[in-house]
Parts: structure tokens; sequence; C-alpha cells
């Protein structure tokens, strides 16, 4: 079973295409950045078309037994996240509707403070806020995972000691090894992961050692050494792969309608565009390298098939439904 638990590609059917030429057997996709409700519930609808034009190569996906559906079809399962809790605006009844729509997974924050938590960019992290734990709840309630992929240190460490479920880092790596400002330090790892979340390991080249020149061991004794640390049952993969992105997206998903100014993140500000992917890892039909990197790792057979997509089976089964 293969899940990559984060991508924003600007689908096609030739991508499409890609993800069953990889094997891949459901993508969690992000939805929205900072579209508010009505904008969102768009591309609630633009998903809708794709599905009925490409039957063959993809359906939706709102449950972990969509996933052995897709298998046993030939498909892709496509499930929704948010990177931003734009979609909600300052109303927490819209939790239950987007959730009812088919998001999955919403991050409390996308790199800047939000109304709910501290984003990763910011000077200050004052953590999770008034607003942010009622929301909480209510993800846990109905069923929508919370995402601390883009938050700050505190603010995702509180997180996950409010939140009574599990929480998930979809698309990140260890700050040792690539110190990025979006990348997670030992103490938010653990938080996360001792209360049964996940952490997914992101191939996007600003939070890989080596950037755009990153070696597949490399990436994949990284994850093994995390597995050491704090178990290969918490692990995933969450690629961020962009593929096909004109690069004036990249200032759609740092600036939004926040600033005048572009915010180069991460990147160069000489070169404020997407990177290069790394050689092993452009497009779907490269998964596969992954699970070769991790076998040469010397992680056991059935730790590979946890991190390729049997560990995010299991947190899809028991975090996706109504609390019981």
């Amino acid at each position: 079973m293969r899940i990559d638990c984060l991508q924003y590609a600007n689908w096609s059917e030739k991508i499409f295409r890609q993800m069953r030429e990889g094997g891949v057997d459901a993508v969690h996709v992000t939805i929205a950045y900072h579209e508010n409700f009505r904008e969102t519930v768009l591309n609630f609808e633009q998903w809708n078309r794709w599905f009925e034009q490409y039957p063959d190569l993809i359906m939706k996906g709102q449950w972990a037994s969509d996933i052995d559906k897709a298998r046993a079809t030939g498909r892709t399962a496509i499930f929704f996240g948010f990177q931003n809790p734009s979609p909600i605006e300052d109303d927490i009844g819209l939790v239950e509707i987007v959730h009812t729509l088919g998001a999955r997974f919403m991050q409390l924050t996308y790199n800047n403070q939000s109304l709910l938590a501290t984003g990763c960019y910011e000077a200050e992290d004052t953590g999770i806020t008034r607003m942010g734990k009622q929301v909480i709840k209510e993800m846990n309630r109905v069923g929508l995972v919370v995402d601390m992929s883009h938050s700050a240190d505190r603010s995702t460490i509180e997180a996950a000691e409010i939140s009574e479920r599990p929480i998930a880092i979809t698309h990140a790596n260890p700050h040792e090894w690539s110190p990025a400002l979006r990348n997670k330090k030992d103490d938010v790892i653990r938080a996360v992961t001792e209360n049964g979340g996940m952490m997914g390991f992101s191939v996007y080249p600003h939070h890989l050692k080596d950037k755009s020149d990153c070696t597949l061991s490399s990436f994949c004794e990284m994850i093994a050494r995390t597995a050491e640390k704090y178990g290969a049952s918490q692990l995933g993969i969450g690629t961020d792969l962009c593929q096909d992105q004109p690069d004036s997206i990249v200032e759609w998903m740092r600036v939004g309608r926040w600033s005048k100014v572009i915010d180069y993140g991460e990147g160069s500000a000489s070169a404020p565009g997407f990177p290069p992917m790394p050689t092993w890892f452009e497009d779907n039909r490269h998964f596969g390298q992954i699970e070769t990197g991790l076998r040469a790792t010397g992680l056991s057979n059935d730790e590979v098939a946890g991190i390729m997509g049997g560990n995010w089976y299991r947190f899809f089964a028991d975090n996706f439904g109504p609390r019981g």
C-alpha cells in the first residue's frame, strides 16, 4: 500500500495517470491555502468534475475503506485537506460542514499567526488561542484531523496535548537533519508521536539536506534514524509534491492576501519560484524509489510497508470518523 499524505500539484489527466503508474493508492491533496469558505466550496466542486471526468483513475476518499475500494478497482483515492483554517473563517460551525463536504485534514496555521495558533515564521509563539482550543475540540468531535505542518513549536506541542485524538504533521522533516524553519525539533516530534500522532516526511527541496541535491540514501537514512527515536509505526510519507505548478502559485501560497510584498519564505530571494525536485522523486511514478531506499537502510519489511502507507491507513481508519 502506498499513501502520500500531501500533494499540491497542478492537477491533470497526466498526473492522475502517473499516480496509477507509481502505484499510489491514496493522496491527501490540498484544496485550500487562503480561500474563504465559499471559494473552498468551488474547489470541492472542481474535484467533483475531475471525479466525473476520470472515474477510471481517481475517486473521492472519505474513509480508510475507500482506499481498499480504490485498490480493488485500480484507482487512487483522493482525500481533501486545508493548509490554513481560512475555510472555516471565524465560524466554528463550519468545522462540521467542511468535514461533511469531505475535508479530513486542517492545518491550524500556514506560516503566520491565525485565529487558532501561531505559524512557524512568527517571532513570538503564543501557542493555541482561545478559539483554537474550541476548534480543536470540535475537530476531534467530527473527525477532522489537526495538522501542524506549518505551525510553530509551542503551538504544535500544545495542540498535541490539548487534542483528545492524535494529530499530524503531514509534511516536514527533522530540524536537526535540515534546519529549515518549517522542519520540526525533537521535542515537537516527540509530543506528536507520543500522543499517537503521525509525522509525514517531505521531499520538497527547501526541507531537505542539500536541497535539490539531496540523495535518496540521505533522505531514507534520515527516516530510519527517526524511526529509531520515535518508532516506525508513527511515520509516513507526505511528499509536498507541487508538480507542474507555475511559479505564481508559490506567491499565492506564501502571500495570499495578507501582504503587498512578496514573501520568499525559505527560498532564495533571487529565485522565488519552485526549486527543482531531486532526481529520484520528480513525480508519482518515482514513489517506489523511496520504498527501495528504505529497504536499503535495514528497516524491516513490516516497517517499510508501514511507512509507505500502512501507518497512514491505520491513522485514517482511527481518526476520520466522529468520535464514538
